[in-house]
């Protein structure tokens, strides 16, 4: 009889207990199985350019990874966060000498286009992911996502969400920098 009073007792605690443990977690970091290990093998096509041109290189693969410290940024001109830390990702490009490639996901490519030709173009190369499924090899969740590589082609470090002020300064620059060139 001791048991039916002693059970939502127990039920309490185990709850509570769960809640305390989720508290202590960083909702910045996601849990990503590919943390040193080598950046999956793509390739993917360049964005298409109406024309048949292509102006912003052609196309992004695991080809490019390698020989140096680099950021695989990807993005869409749909995404609002996307929009809030571009500033950042120029900043990296233009005043850190940082390499970055992106990923275009799922995105028309004029609004890819027309957004980085409003935004400005950090990337030294951009593979369009039309159907997604070279992010899924990456285990991305969501645009903005931001990985490091490091020389070797081996993923370092996965940011999720927009890069921020803090994130450049406190996390990504102090990390590319320990890397190497």
């Amino acid at each position: 009889m001791k048991w039916k009073f002693l059970l939502p007792a127990a039920i309490f605690a185990a709850v509570a207990v769960a809640f305390a443990v989720g508290l202590t977690l960083d909702s910045q970091r996601l849990p990503s199985a590919l943390i040193d290990q080598p950046a999956p093998q793509f390739e993917l096509p360049p964005i298409a350019a109406i024309d048949g041109g292509d102006p912003y290189g052609g196309g992004f693969s695991s080809r490019n990874l390698g020989g140096g410290v680099a950021l695989v940024n990807v993005f869409a001109s749909w995404c609002v966060p996307c929009r809030v830390e571009h500033p950042q990702l120029m900043s990296l490009a233009r005043d850190h000498g940082v390499s970055i490639f992106g990923i275009n996901q799922k995105d028309k490519p004029e609004n890819a286009r027309a957004w980085l030709e409003r935004h400005g173009d950090p990337y030294r190369a951009i593979g369009a992911d039309n159907d997604g499924r070279v992010s899924i090899d990456w285990g991305v969740y969501g645009v903005p996502e931001t990985f490091v590589v490091d020389a070797e082609g081996r993923i370092r470090y996965r940011h999720v969400g927009p890069i921020m002020e803090r994130d450049l300064t406190g996390t990504l620059l102090p990390m590319t920098a320990e890397l190497g060139p």
